[in-house]
Order: C-alpha cells, then structure tokens, then sequence
C-alpha cells in the first residue's frame, strides 16, 4: 500500500491559517491603483485603504488593544467602517460592529457583554455615546467627525480618528492569526424578549463565506458595490471582505432612501448592492423617472425575510437580476442561496418569482444545510409537505455564543446548528421557509403559515408591507391579524383584502382581523413582529418568541 504521508507531510510550511485579511494584502499589491472607497468627495484606492487599515491596526496596538480584546463601533456606512473590518483584527482585537439604532440599554449590555475596550462612534451619535461613556469610564471613545454635520468636529474629550492614524504605522507588520479559529467578529443577536446573544464569528468562517458570496453571485473582479445593507448587520454579510478578494468597490452610503439610491446606482454604474425586502420593495414602488437613467443591469441580493413572489417579479420587472439567499446571524448572514436554474426562463414571471421566493441550497463552502425533525434528527421527506427545522452545520457557522455555554449546546443540539426556521423541502431538492416556529398560527387545530398568508396579501397591488401574527379567539383559539402598510396615496377596505384573501387561500387561511398602519421595522429592514404581537394580544406568541 502506498503511504501517501510518508516523507509527504509538510504542514509547517504549507499550512497558513484562513483569514479574510489577506485579501486587502493583495488587492493593494496587485490592484493599488484601482479605486477602493467612494463617499462623496472621497475617493481612495486600494493601496492608501490598506495603508490606512495598518495605520489603524498599528495605533490599536500601541494604544494598548491586545488580542481577543474587544473594539466595538457605532459607525453609518462610511469609508471608516470599511477600515475597521481590516485594521481592528489586523491588531488581533475582535470587531464588535452596533447596531446604530439601539437603544442606549442595549448598546451598555453589549459593550459591557463584550468587554469592550474602545469605541469607534460618529460624532453623529455623540449624545448617546456620553450617556455610555458616563457608565463606562474607562471606555476610550474614538471619534469619527460627521461629514454632514454644518461644522464637523470631534469632541474634545474623545480621541479623533484621524489622529489616532497619524499615531500608527503605514507599513505595520500585522500578523496573520495563529489559528484560523481565532475569533475576528463579535455580532449580537436582536434580543427582542431577552438579553442580545453575543455571535462570535472565527476568520476562517469569515474568509469561507466571503468567498462563496463570490461564487453564489458570479462576482466579478472590480464590481461596484453600493452599501444600502448596514456593515453593522453579520458584518454586512461578510461583504466589505468580499470586496477585497475581488478588488471593487465600497459605494458608501450614509442614511438609506430610496431616490438618492437609484440616483448612486446611474451615477455610480453600481453593479452590485443587498438589501432587505423592504429596501428592494421602496426601490420597485419609487416612481419610474427616478430610475430613468439606469441604462445598466444591476445585481442585487435579498434576504433577512422571505421575499414575497410579487416583489421578486417587481424587480425583475424593472430589469434588475435578484438573487435569493437566506442565513442568520449565527451563519455569517447568508448560507443559503436560491440557485437559478436555466429551464425557469421558459416560466412567466409570476412563476419564476415563485421558484425563486424559496430558501434554496446550501451555499457553495457551506458543509451541509438540512430540515430534520428536532426531536428525532430524521431529514424530513422532500415532499414539499412534510415541516421540520432548518439546521446547518459546516465551515459557515459561529464558534458559539459568548460567555453562554448553554445556549451554545443548545443551538448545536445533535450537531447541527438549529435555526428555528421552519421549512419544507421540495422534490427537487430546494428549501422553503413556511415560519418560524414562534410564527405559526394553530387556529382550531389547523396549522396556519404567516408567510403564505403574507405571500397572498402582497399579491395585491396596495400592498407596500404586511405582517401576519395570531390574535386570540374564544372559538378558534387563534386566528390571523393581519397587519397592512398600504402604498402612498392608495387607500383599501377591510373587506377588500379579505376578498382577496379568500380568492387565494383556504378559508380558514384567511385573516379575520386586518389592521392598516405603519409597520415597525429594525434598521435592517425586518418587520418587527414582536411589536405587533403585543399589539393583537396574542399572549402565547409573545411567550414563546
């Protein structure tokens, strides 16, 4: 037998930890001239990005910030955000990217959570980061000047960003991590009924993902890529890396809306952007002369909440090719990707919309991706009937959760990784969500999938939002609530949407409250359904969210 290890081993020289750090490394030595970050009049190429993320990782250092130490950031979509996915772990320390729209327990919960040791902030938050300070005294509060303030400035008790640069080395020797397992991110969960979970995401995930958003969006070298997904949301869903490795370039944006979008996408010659349903439903509501000079097909990506089939035919529609990919958190934001498949182009609209309104196949590095029943762990049949929970396992999952070993040993349960998402799998192979467990709607013993109900209610044309929690009823139990944000300037009945309702779906499918209003949203666009829980009184929903 021949011994394929013999005299053959050479892990010492061969082996170099996986990390997303490397890509900057190249793109400024092989692409240095080529543009990296565009923000307004800024305009920087990769080589000063990558001189400027040393600098960063150099002042850390010398600062004092060791390894696995936390530097958290409260920061918009701008160049500086960009910068700390690179020069923060470059110093070993671990990213801790805020969620900007938290309220200030939240964000004193995380920052004591993760021990943070500094704070990058915008001046922009300035109020709220004293009120933090105040609470965390020996917090350094590294300030960013809000550009778009009438005299932008750094207040003098904080340390200015540009000159903490001055203090670091262009040409700091960072060092790669000694394991690829090193923690490089810090991601926390909503915590919508409890305290945030911290996520800690490795490099070696971090790198794997980054890459395969690449292979699952056929990226190209020098895409144009406009920042409307917050980077404090999974890291932007590993994209400022992604960047890196293909050597594009960072559109940065400050606030979303949606003409200045559409107006970036023409200037800009965006090729590339992601964005929650929400986003990409006010993109295809905004009127058609603010997309007039979009002579170009855009690529953009949708996730963070199943996308109804009407919305995915809106977009396609207006000559924008969308793709599909589902994840959390605990994945690194997508692990999942709708893969399209040539024969749906002989489908109408409306039908491809369908196919691809589902949660699809793993992703290309992701290990594995199932739906198992969580009390057997048997892969449930791919009927397109049969219910279980989506799990994944493999190189796209985080290390765990911080200082909470028990929920760790829960989440990884059989040694899958349990998402809670509920799906069914279809007979040729695809996933598709039908709820999250807390989400389904048992009214008189009949399963009701808020999605589905969802899916119809934006099949009609005033539609812009909705939501479908359960209500409590004497007879039934529960029923549907649904909740409509209607599009600007079109008004509906009641008695119209259940109409519709009832033209689509089984009769006790059909909600029996319907109520119109503003839906409540996170930064990152997800309806906020614990809210709206609440609001319809349905006690056993909010308990078990």
């Amino acid at each position: 037998m021949t011994d394929f290890d013999k005299g053959l081993h050479r892990r010492d020289v061969n082996y170099v930890p996986l990390t997303p750090l490397d890509f900057i490394a190249r793109a400024a030595e092989v692409y240095g001239d080529r543009p990296a970050v565009v923000h307004g009049s800024i305009r920087r190429n990769w080589r000063d990005t990558y001189s400027r993320c040393r600098q960063l990782a150099s002042a850390l250092t010398a600062r004092g910030i060791q390894k696995n130490d936390t530097v958290a950031v409260l920061l918009p979509n701008i160049p500086e955000m960009v910068e700390c996915h690179f020069g923060i772990p470059m110093a070993g320390s671990v990213l801790n990217t805020l969620n900007t729209r938290l309220d200030f327990s939240t964000l004193l919960f995380m920052l004591k959570h993760g021990e943070a040791k500094a704070l990058i902030a915008d001046t922009e938050y300035e109020t709220l980061v004293n009120s933090l300070r105040a609470e965390l005294p020996d917090l350094l509060v590294i300030g960013v000047a809000d550009v778009t303030a009438d005299t932008p400035s750094v207040p003098s008790d904080w340390l200015d960003y540009e000159a903490l640069l001055k203090e670091g080395d262009s040409k700091f020797d960072w060092q790669l991590p000694s394991d690829e397992w090193d923690a490089i991110a810090l991601n926390y969960t909503s915590g919508t009924t409890g305290d945030p979970k911290g996520v800690v995401y490795h490099h070696r995930g971090a790198a794997i993902n980054a890459l395969s958003n690449i292979l699952e969006w056929d990226m190209p070298k020098h895409a144009v890529y406009l920042w409307t997904l917050p980077m404090f949301h999974c890291n932007g869903w590993c994209f400022p890396w992604t960047l890196a490795a293909r050597a594009g370039v960072n559109i940065c944006l400050r606030k979303f809306d949606a003409q200045s979008v559409l107006e970036l996408i023409a200037k800009e010659k965006i090729t590339h952007y992601c964005g929650a349903p929400i986003v990409q439903s006010a993109l295809a509501s905004a009127p058609p002369e603010w997309r007039k000079d979009i002579q170009h097909r855009v690529s953009t990506m949708v996730a963070a909440a199943p996308p109804s089939s009407t919305m995915l035919a809106q977009m396609t529609a207006m000559g924008f090719d969308i793709t599909h990919v589902y994840g959390l958190t605990e994945v690194y934001g997508p692990a999942t990707v709708c893969a399209k498949q040539s024969e749906w182009n002989e489908l109408n609209l409306a039908a491809q919309a369908e196919k691809n309104a589902r949660q699809g196949v793993r992703y290309h590095l992701q290990a594995g991706v199932s739906v198992m029943d969580p009390e057997t762990m048997q892969t449930v049949p791919a009927d397109g009937k049969t219910m279980g929970e989506i799990m994944f396992r493999g190189n796209i999952c985080m290390k765990g959760y911080l200082k909470n070993e028990r929920a760790t040993e829960e989440a990884f349960s059989g040694g899958w990784f349990h998402t809670g998402d509920l799906a069914v799998v279809t007979p040729d192979g695809y996933l598709r969500i039908r709820d999250r467990s807390k989400d389904i709607i048992i009214s008189g013993g009949e399963n009701i999938s808020s999605i589905e109900v969802e899916d119809a209610l934006y099949q009609h044309p005033a539609v812009l939002a909705c939501a479908v929690v359960a209500a409590p009823d004497t007879k039934w139990g529960e029923v549907p609530c649904a909740f409509i944000e209607t599009r600007a300037g079109v008004t509906v009945s009641q008695e119209e949407i259940i109409a519709h309702c009832k033209s689509l779906l089984a009769g006790f499918k059909v909600p029996k409250i319907v109520v119109f209003k503003e839906i409540p949203k996170t930064s990152t666009g997800k309806i906020q359904k614990f809210l709206l829980r609440q609001e319809a009184g349905s006690v056993k929903a909010i308990h078990q969210s």
